[in-house]
């Protein structure tokens, strides 16, 4: 399993905004969901205010075959959400 992670900080005043895009069942993860290798995701908020997701793939290949596939209309996702955020951060990947 592919597990990628990611900090954000969302910014001040649209924390509800974030969380529906990056939550559990956000925009983020049913944009994944059409892809039959995304395994899910979670998004947990830290104690300091920031926020984590946790994204599944069966494979690190699945994971960059859905990215190039869907490159448009990843990078479309991504800048609307810049707007919710103040710091985004991609911590890593990890095989599980």
């Amino acid at each position: 399993m592919h597990v990628v992670l990611w900090r954000f900080r969302a910014r001040p005043g649209r924390e509800a905004e974030f969380e529906a895009a990056y939550g559990d069942d956000g925009s983020w993860v049913r944009f994944f969901r059409s892809d039959g290798g995304f395994l899910g995701s979670e998004l947990m908020q830290g104690t300091d205010g920031t926020y984590l997701t946790i994204d599944r793939w069966v494979s690190e290949d699945a994971y960059r075959a859905f990215h190039d596939a869907h490159r448009v209309l990843y990078a479309e996702m991504d800048a609307r959400c810049k707007a919710l955020t103040v710091e985004e951060t991609r911590i890593g990947a990890v095989e599980a």
